[in-house]
Formats: structure tokens, sequence, C-alpha cells
């Protein structure tokens, strides 16, 4: 039995304390790390948990269950998938935060793996996967603790909501989002749509929307589904004014039908904000505008689920 051991390491402009917060929280998971997707709590706990992750491991998306248990004392996580997902045999590690001083930390992630029958392939498979998400992971973990530091994030962070109230059912409002194969025939500003499910409750989703202007953009998104109340989903393919885009769909039943809302967090790409708006455009016109595309597409995506679903009841 080959079991690999390895171990990657950052250092962070950030207090220990504030780094391993970050980690902990794993709300935070999507907004940080490049390759996770969604993450749900299974259970919770003071100091165990598990915790059900989507993530990509080599641009393909993957789903596992991990336990993980917290020690803040001793500022580190360890963590151990219960169900690994194929070529992996066993999965497991460490989050080590070390203050360096008053406000700098080196943060070690270490890894144990083994593949499934000893495979070479699969462990050569697993060593990149685990290789490109570690250096992944550890870069937009400092950048991102360093900027929450810094406290300009809140500027360039941001989350919204739009609701509609439907006289309808709950599972024909979601089944209008979750078939998105068909909303080129059923949503004007969508021009073309590629989706794959290549395992149940994971999407990926590629479309190419116009804009007001008649321009076409490609976008391309995993989303986790959850019927008939939650899709969660995380755009990878982002426009210029953004470095991040997650939300989901929510479908809450009500006396009278049910409120479906489109929920999104942004984070602006101030080094585009000239070129795409002006010498003379801020960060809040960059907010404002990429708030109002946002919501003009969920809105009328809502509207038209709306009607779908008033016409079916």
């Amino acid at each position: 039995m080959t079991i690999r051991e390895v171990e990657h390491e950052i250092t962070a402009a950030a207090p220990a304390e504030t780094v391993f917060r970050l980690i902990a929280e794993v709300e935070n998971w999507p907004r940080i790390f490049p390759p996770t997707i969604h993450v749900e709590h299974v259970e919770r706990g003071e100091r165990e948990e598990r915790i059900q992750i989507w993530a990509t491991a080599n641009g393909e998306p993957k789903n596992w269950t991990s336990h993980r248990t917290l020690d803040p004392e001793n500022l580190r996580i360890t963590f151990r998938q219960e169900i690994p997902t194929p070529p992996v045999a066993a999965m497991g590690g460490t989050w080590i935060i070390e203050p360096v001083s008053a406000t700098e930390s080196r943060i070690r992630l270490l890894h144990d793996y083994r593949a499934i029958d000893d495979d070479p392939e699969s462990l050569k498979w697993i060593d990149e996967a685990v290789d490109r998400n570690s250096r992944s992971e550890l870069a937009a973990l400092r950048e991102n603790v360093e900027r929450v530091h810094a406290e300009t994030e809140a500027e360039l962070t941001f989350s919204f909501e739009d609701s509609v109230e439907i006289a309808g059912s709950a599972k024909d409002v979601y089944d209008f989002i979750n078939e998105a194969n068909l909303w080129s025939e059923r949503l004007p500003h969508v021009a073309t749509v590629r989706l794959d499910e290549d395992s149940p409750g994971l999407q990926t989703l590629e479309m190419d929307t116009r804009a007001k202007d008649g321009s076409v953009h490609t976008t391309k998104s995993y989303r986790v589904t959850f019927p008939h109340h939650k899709i969660a989903y995380k755009q990878v393919t982002l426009p210029a004014l953004m470095t991040l885009h997650t939300g989901y769909w929510t479908f809450t039943e009500t006396a009278t039908g049910v409120t479906a809302s489109s929920q999104h967090t942004v984070t602006i790409n101030t080094e585009n904000i000239a070129r795409i708006l002006g010498a003379d455009a801020t960060v809040a016109d960059a907010r404002e505008y990429v708030h109002t595309a946002l919501s003009t597409n969920s809105k009328a995506t809502l509207g038209h689920a709306k009607a779908h679903a008033e016409a079916r009841r």
C-alpha cells in the first residue's frame, strides 16, 4: 500500500487567528478557494463536523464528504475524506497556522493519500490534482486573507438578492431553473446552452447570453442542485469586471405559493474598471454596473419561471 505524504506552505501578511477563522468557516470557501464550488454542513458540533464539498480536481467537478476536527488553541484543522471519489482510495490532512509575528503567519497544508489498487497512473493524477489545488488554494487564501485584513474587501465584495412571489409550486419553479438546457428556448437573453450532469446533482453549465447592446458573452458555471429548494453555483469564466461570482437560487414554499430568489456574491476586478467604464469610473460605478447587469438577467429569468409555474398550476 503506497501512502503519499506531501506538504505545501505559504506566508501571509495577516494574523494567524484571522487565517484560522477564514479556513474554519467553510461558508467562505467558494469565495476564497478557486477549486471550491459549494460547501454544506452535514453535521456540526463545537469541535467536530462533517461537511460535503463540491470542487474541481484537474478541471473535473467532484464531490465528497469530509470529517473535520477544529483545534483553535493550536490553530490546527485536521480533515479526512469519508467516502473519497475515485481514483482516490483515501485522503486526509491538516491545516497548520503558525504565527510568524503579530501581523504575519505561515500556512502549512499537509496531505496524505493513496490511489485505488495503488494504480500508478491514478496516483500520478492525484499527485497533480493535490499539487495544483494546494498551490491554487494557498495563493488565493493569502490574497483573500490579506485583502480582508486590509479591510478593502467590503468595498470590492458585495452581495444582493432579487425575489419574486409566485402562485405556483416550488417544484415547477425549481424545474424551470434546473432545466437550463431549455433556456435558449425559454429565455430571450440566452442564445445557446450546453448543460452536462456527469454525476447526479452536479452540473456544468455553459451558455452564451445577449447583452442589451447586442453583444454576446460566453459564461461557464458549475451548479449543485438540491431538489426542490436550492441550486448553488459558481461562475468560472468571468466577465472583465469580476474576479468572483457565486450565487444560489432558492425556492421557499409560502401560504400562497412560493418565494423564488436569486442571490449573487461578486468581487469587482479593479484592474479593468477604466478599460470597461472609462477613466473616471470608480469602484462604486463598477458595483452599480455589475449589480444592474446581473439583477436584470435574474429578474428576467425569475419572471419567466413565474409565468411557467403559474401556467402549470
